[in-house]
């Protein structure tokens, strides 16, 4: 339970993530940095540690830390995804829309930080990750994949929040998913500008937000994930 513990006590990252200004106009803050060096097709992958190789199998615990590194996966696909949005800018892209991925990416590789840090070596390994399938010089296949990851991040924590057994780290998982939903909004608006797709009805069910158990993610997630996922350990809602 030493791991399980310390997760509780890494908490400053996250609390910095939300206290940023995440709804920043042009005017308000100029871009910074130049744009990364674009990608090929080649490169959208994340070289593994340790000497893995592509269908090697990563075996999730059970309990909380189960979950916890369930949450990791989900983080690390995310905060590569928005590393290679801002390394492959699509055509025309907006000042505005740069700043607001530049903070994307900047929440999710804290919670991958953090997730790295507080799991220590309970936590599963650097992850060979693929999004060749992804078009990033086209503004509609990075909306669509950015709201997929984000709808699923925060459905993934709401369907799996509730097998964690220590309060503590329910609520710090409280406010991880609190800045997915989010992002959820926020590209929704970015995608279907001055509509009501920030909000949609089809996001929301009986006052809650989208939930999904993580048997029902993992395969979405099993998609961008060279070595196979185990999550047989994992905790399972009771029928």
């Amino acid at each position: 339970m030493e791991n399980v513990n310390k997760f509780t006590q890494v908490t400053s990252s996250v609390a910095h993530a939300q206290r940023r200004s995440f709804l920043r106009t042009v005017g308000a803050a100029a871009v910074t940095g130049g744009l990364l060096t674009a990608c090929s097709t080649a490169d959208m992958q994340v070289s593994p540690n340790g000497g893995r190789a592509a269908g090697d199998v990563i075996t999730l615990p059970g309990g909380d830390l189960g979950i916890l590194n369930y949450a990791f996966v989900l983080e690390q696909i995310e905060s590569r995804f928005y590393e290679l949005v801002l390394a492959n800018p699509y055509e025309n892209m907006t000042a505005m829309e740069m700043q607001l991925f530049q903070d994307l990416r900047n929440h999710e590789v804290t919670h991958r930080a953090f997730y790295r840090a507080a799991l220590g070596s309970a936590g599963i390994p650097d992850l060979t990750l693929d999004f060749s399938d992804i078009n990033f010089r086209q503004r509609t296949n990075v909306m669509e994949a950015a709201r997929m990851f984000a709808e699923i991040g925060t459905a993934a924590y709401n369907g799996g929040g509730k097998y964690l057994t220590d309060p503590e780290n329910l609520a710090v998982a409280g406010k991880i998913v609190s800045v997915e939903a989010r992002h959820v909004s926020i590209i929704r608006e970015m995608e279907y500008m001055n509509q009501t797709a920030f909000s949609g009805d089809n996001i929301v069910i009986e006052g809650l937000f989208i939930k999904l158990e993580p048997m029902e993610v993992l395969p979405k997630a099993q998609k961008y994930v060279r070595e196979t996922i185990d999550a047989h350990n994992l905790p399972t809602a009771v029928a």
